[in-house]
């Protein structure tokens, strides 16, 4: 599952990439920097979507939805030999 504090990670991963400061990407997404910094730390829980579609946007980025099956790494499981009953059949 795609967290909040891995949105974090990746969008200040891209910032300094371009070598931004916090200030120029908050200014650039009509955020305060106080949030991005909390966002890129992982020190907050929830942000809007607009706020983040906006902080992806001045970023170049965008953020994609697909089935989980389809996701080129399944994460999450430990024993990928492992199946459910239901998947035995």
């Amino acid at each position: 599952m795609l967290t909040l504090s891995s949105i974090g990670t990746q969008i200040a991963a891209k910032r300094r990439a371009l070598g931004w400061t916090q200030s120029r990407l908050a200014r650039q997404a009509s955020v305060g920097r106080s949030t991005l910094d909390a966002l890129e730390n992982a020190r907050m829980e929830e942000l809007g979507y607009s706020r983040i579609a906006r902080i992806l946007s001045a970023l170049g980025m965008e953020l994609v939805l697909q089935d989980r099956g389809s996701a080129p790494d399944e994460i999450g499981r430990e024993n990928p030999g492992d199946e459910s009953p239901d998947q035995r059949r």
